[in-house]
This record gives structure tokens, sequence and C-alpha cells, in this order.
């Protein structure tokens, strides 16, 4: 205070006051508002199965905000519009149909949650109010409550009205999507259980395997149970499963197929409403949110899937504001949104854009298991979705190919920039550079600066490996009840940090043994600290050193606005480049470790005076140039060319022998390379005319060469 004072203090600090009021009050405009969003909350089976806030009386639910008669829809409010916290939400009904007796009752243990059962078909509006520190708003939301009307059309028997197909049957759109989904294993599933099926198949499965039956509670909504119960149809009459029971069903109880499976309306939600409502699309959902599959899918230990995907990055929401980008409905690779929010990337693989104007986080989605897999789709193995033709490439236009179920994963994890164009851009922010999840441009050795020289060594990892990322990432989970749905399967994670465990199930088809991956020698000390050691260490060896060479030069760091600074250098942003795309996109460098030690090596080196000679391959054997020009005053080129990764040292003798110069002492990769000697000694001092010699001595994997040549300097 002493020192505002002492310097016109009265005035400055006024000035700060008004500063910081100007600032707090701009803050609370921007930012200090509540904005609440109903969200109509899914509940699993094993939900219900391990969480106390759901009694006897709860249901499974979907999630989505088109839900069966006499079932539980649940409600949770999110403020969405500042960092506070909710201290009290008010849950009232704004309306309901005609005769409903439904009354909202707080989930205990789940805080602004609530439920009601819906007790009659029709709409439900609710209302919420939430109160935070910084405010008090509320909101609407609609429910609306149906009854099963059956698919149609499968297995040959047509669709009567008010099946899903009798009116979509006319319609390409619906054609499209119905012939897809009629041969998946959603269709089929149900006649392949009753007639070739686990002795154990019966009506506990059918919940998971049929359109509409009954979950936890009775309810009567035309489900399979009520059509079955109605038509005569006993499980007890067929079980066990054999190969007559379908062609029974199909021929004696025909009405019973339109619920026989995991139909439109499993998905979509009941759609008697949305028929009798003139086809209104409010009154059917659409939705790729997670609940649609979890209320199946999550069922450890028959059905795990959900609980490993929980356990995945996919299940956490990454949001930034620059997603919300003025992009006219893109979707190429400048479009955060293609893979940041589920529908983005859907509509990608549909080769539709996605005008995110306007966007906030509330109306982002996750990506969920129906963003990955097509839930109509039986063209893929797996039901995976189908990219675009000609759009599997890397940002520089490179096509991977034979990467089979791994290419869903490879359309999102890449660098976003082509690194031969985009080092010539200059450094604007600490976010100039690829993006930040590169593995495919690793794994394939794609996508980085080459400096003119020899290709880049490659592990092979994307020779061998069938479907590429899913081979390693996604071997059956762990058996261990600690690792279990942690690692492996759907959580694509190798690793438990909560154990340190690391997952190598599908790495020791080739490399038996190994279950750490530190276990995973490097074959030579590639970051020159004179200890070989595992590749991870190796490659944050070499990621140390060329973090040296950068600016700020000698410190153990990088500072993006010294790179800026420098405006001219366009090699210092290219070795930023491959720095950055090997340190935030491949585990520090697992994904292709010789790629990448071979990218950071070559890149120090160029910053340190070694320049690699255009247009090279990998030479055959050791050799040592002459030297060029010579005589020479007062600078000469040396070329030297190695056929392996080496040790590699260069010396300057005088003509009686006594060392002038260490011209170069590196590990170096393989290739034909530059240095220039300006005639200075080890000292700094400058060398006089006369006859000097240069010898080298290098040192591979597979042997030791040694040469000497002699060159002169003539003032």
């Amino acid at each position: 205070m002493k020192h505002f004072l002492n310097n016109n203090g009265g005035k400055k600090m006024k000035r700060l006051i008004t500063t910081i009021m100007m600032l707090i009050f701009s803050a609370g405009f921007l930012f200090g508002a509540p904005r609440v969003k109903i969200i109509t909350s899914y509940v699993t089976p094993e939900m219900l199965a391990t969480n106390s806030a759901f009694t006897e009386d709860s249901t499974v639910a979907s999630g989505l905000n088109v839900i069966a008669k006499g079932t539980y829809v649940y409600v949770r409010a999110w403020n969405f519009g500042d960092n506070t916290d909710i201290t009290s939400a008010t849950w009232s009904f704004v309306s309901k149909p005609a005769g409903s007796n439904a009354t909202l009752v707080d989930v205990t243990g789940l805080s602004w949650w609530s439920k009601f059962k819906a007790d009659s078909s029709g709409t439900y509006e609710i209302n919420v109010s939430i109160t935070t520190s910084s405010g008090t708003i509320d909101t609407t939301t609609k429910i609306y409550s149906s009854t099963y009307v059956g698919t149609g059309g499968f297995d040959n028997v047509p669709a009567a009205y008010p099946n899903c197909m009798s009116c979509h049957g006319s319609t390409p759109q619906f054609i499209e999507v119905f012939n897809k989904w009629k041969g998946s294993d959603h269709a089929t599933n149900f006649k392949k259980n009753i007639t070739t099926g686990s002795p154990f198949f019966g009506t506990s499965c059918f919940k998971c395997h049929t359109t509409g039956y009954d979950q936890n509670i009775v309810a009567s909504n035309n489900g399979f149970d009520d059509v079955a119960r109605n038509l005569g149809w006993v499980w007890s009459n067929f079980a066990p499963p054999k190969p007559s029971n379908w062609d029974s069903l199909k021929t004696n109880y025909t009405p019973l197929v339109a619920f026989a499976g995991v139909g439109c309306e499993s998905c979509h939600g009941p759609g008697k409403e949305h028929v009798m409502g003139g086809g209104d699309t409010n009154k059917i959902a659409r939705s790729l949110d997670q609940g649609v599959c979890g209320k199946c899918h999550d069922s450890p230990p028959e059905a795990p899937y959900f609980a490993q995907w929980e356990n995945s990055t996919h299940a956490e929401i990454v949001w930034s504001n620059s997603f919300a980008q003025n992009n006219n409905g893109s979707n190429d690779l400048n479009n955060c949104i293609r893979c940041h929010d589920g529908t983005g990337y859907v509509n990608f693989t549909k080769s539709e854009g996605t005008n995110t104007n306007g966007f906030s986080v509330a109306n982002q989605v996750n990506i969920t298991c129906a963003v990955c897999h097509d839930p109509h789709g039986a063209e893929n193995e797996n039901q995976l979705r189908t990219s675009p033709v000609n759009s599997d490439t890397l940002a520089n236009g490179y096509r991977y190919t034979n990467v089979g179920d791994g290419r869903v994963c490879m359309d999102c994890h890449k660098a976003r920039r082509d690194a031969s164009t985009y080092s010539q851009t200059q450094v604007t922010s600490g976010n100039w550079g690829p993006h930040h999840s590169g593995q495919t441009d690793i794994y394939q050795g794609q996508n980085v600066n080459l400096f003119g020289g020899a290709p880049y060594q490659n592990t092979q990892h994307k020779e061998f490996l069938v479907n590429g990322c899913v081979t390693c990432h996604m071997p059956k989970t762990d058996t261990a009840l600690v690792n279990q749905n942690k690692v492996g399967g759907h959580t694509m994670r190798l690793h438990n940090d909560e154990n340190d465990f690391d997952y190598l199930a599908a790495c020791q088809t080739c490399h038996f043994g190994k279950t750490r991956f530190e276990q995973f020698i490097a074959p030579y000390d590639y970051d020159g600290d004179g200890t070989i050691e595992p590749w991870i260490q190796e490659v944050e060896g070499c990621e140390r050193n060329l973090r040296i060479a950068m600016p700020p030069v000698g410190v153990d760091s990088v500072a993006w606005q010294l790179i800026r600074a420098d405006s001219t250098n366009v090699t210092l942003r290219q070795a930023y480049f491959n720095y950055l795309i090997v340190e935030e996109g491949s585990v520090k460098g697992m994904h292709n470790p010789k790629f990448s030690v071979d990218v950071l090596i070559r890149s120090k080196q160029v910053l340190t005076g070694i320049v690699p000679v255009a247009g090279t391959e990998i030479p055959g054997t050791f050799e040592l140039g002459q030297n060029y020009p010579n005589p020479f005053n007062p600078t000469t080129k040396i070329n030297f060319s190695l056929p392996e990764y080496s040790n590699i040292i260069i010396k300057i003798f005088d003509i009686s022998g006594r060392e002038i110069k260490t011209l170069l002492s590196e590990n170096m990769s393989a290739g034909t390379y530059t240095v220039d000697w300006n005639s200075t000694d080890n000292s700094g001092g400058k060398a006089s005319s006369g006859v000097y010699f240069y010898r080298v001595y290098a040192s591979g994997e597979n042997g030791k060469y040694v040469e000497t040549k002699k060159m002169i300097l003539l003032k």
C-alpha cells in the first residue's frame, strides 16, 4: 500500500479498484448467471443393482424423453452457465395428461434428481427452478409417455398398421435404414436364441432381446410381454431353445414377430403417440446418448461393455468454446465438432456437415456407443460405422489401408494439420501445432517434417496388426477384479492408474512374457545418456534433448513465444511441430518407437547444424565423403553416411597429429548428412593455414567404422 501512496498512490489505487470492479462486473455479466437444463437421465440395470438411490419401485430408463407408459422417468437439473453449485431445486408439473395422478418425487441420495411414474399416455411438461449463489433460474421440458406399436416387416411378415414400417415402408430413407437393421444382431438375436441359443436363454433375457418387455415392475403398454399374453404365447411351452420355435411363433402368433427383437422403439421410444399424432417428430426420440445402449449393455458380467466405456476417456466430456465455430456445416478436419461431439462424427460418416454456430456444452453429445457403432447397421463387423469414401487419410493426404476395425479410431485420433504446409505458418499461441491426438500419424510413420533427408525408420506394427488400434487397445478385459472393466475392452486403456497395472494381453502374441511397458528395452542408447533404457525412457530422453536445443537454448523447456519471435526460422518451426506431434500424440512413442526417436533426433540435429542431405535413401554402408570446397577458407562441408543408428564422432587433427576440434559427437539415425567446419578450434580460436585431417569414428548396432581424410585450409 505504501508503494502506491508514495507514487501518486491515491490515483493509482482508485484506478486499480475501478478496474477490478469492472472486471468483476463484466465477469458476472458474461459468466456469473446460471443456465439450467433438465437432463432426462438414464438408469441402467447395474445402477439399479448397486445404487441404493434406486428402490424396488424404480425401473430401467434409457434417458429418452419418449418413455413407455407405466415406467419411471428420471430427471435432473444441470447448471451449465457458471461454475456455481446448485443449492436448491424445485420441481413441478406444468401440465399432465388427463387422468394422470403422477407426482414428482426427489431421488434420495442423488442431488437435484426427481422422478415420476408415467401412469397415462400423453405429454408431461415439467418445470424446475434452481437457485445458486449467483442467481435463480427455471426451465421446462416435455416428456412423452406412449405405448408400443412394433416394427413390422421383419422376416417377410408384412407390416400392419400401426407398426412403424406400415408408414415408413414407403419412404426410401427409412427403407434403407430398415434393410440394414433387419440383418443386424439387434433384429435377429431373439430369433437365433429361441432356436439355437443357450439352454439358459429364457424370460429373464427377454427384457433386452425384445421390444417393450417389462423391466422390474409390471406395465401394461403393449410391449412384447403384453402382446404375447394376449395371443397366448408362453415361453414355458417352447423352452428350451429348438429349431422349430421361431417358425411356430411366426406361423401361429404372427403379430408377435413385430416385437420379437430389438426394434425401432427399443432405441427411439414407444411410438403410439407419434403415430396417432400424425407423425409428430417431437413424440419419437432420436438420440445418441449412452443410456439408450446402457439399459441393456450395463449388466456385468454378461454385458460389461457399458461399464468399460464409463472407464474410458470417451466418457469424459471435452468442451471448448472454440467448438462453436462459424464453419458453415463443414465436416473437414478443421471442424473440431466432428470428433468432439457424437452427432458431429455421425454426420461426418454420412458426409453431412454439422453447423455449430451458437453451440454450448449443453448441446454436446458424448462419444457414446452409438457414435462408433451404427445401431441399424449390419454391413460392417460389430456394426461399426463406415467412413465416407476418400476420407481415411491423414492431414497430409496419406491414405492408410489395411487397418481393419481401427479405421474408426483413426478417423479422429490424428493431427488436423499437414506438417509441411502448417510449419510454414507463424507460431501464434500455445495451441499452435498439430492436434493433440496424433496417434495415427505416429503409428503410420507419416505427417512430420522430413528436412529433406532419408525416410524415417519405422516399427513394424502397422504391417501386421490386422485391426490397427483395436488389436492392442481392445483385448478382452483383465479378469482380476481390481482391473476388470478398467483395462482392455471398451475402456481402450492399457494402464490402470489405481494400481499402476499395465495390461499387455494383446502384445504377448509377439512379445511373450512382457507384462510392463518398461520391459520393452530399446536396442540402443538413442538419447545418449550412457544407458540403454526402455523405449519409453529413450523417447523421453530424446524429447528432452530436443527441448534443450529449442529456445530458450540450453534449458529443458520450450517457450513458444521465443519461437514466434524468430519469425523467419522455418527450420525451428518444423522441429517444434515434430516435437509436439510426438510429445502430445503417442504416449512416449510406443505406437511407433523407432519412428519417434528418429524424428526427435533428426529435429534436434538440424537445429545444431547437422543437415540431412536432400533426397537420399538409407545408405547401405558407412561412408565418409571428401570435404568441399577443398582447399577452403574459412568454411568447408563434410558429408558422411550411416546405414544404421550409430554413435558418431568426427575429430579434426593438424599435420602433427594434435587434435584441433571435436566437430561432432552424436547419436544419429541412418542417413546421409552434412556438417560444417568453420576453421575454429576447441577453444574458439581460428586455425591457421595448412594441412588438416578429419577422422570419423562410427559405432552402430552391427559394426564399427573408422576413416580419415585430408583437407587444406588456405587463407
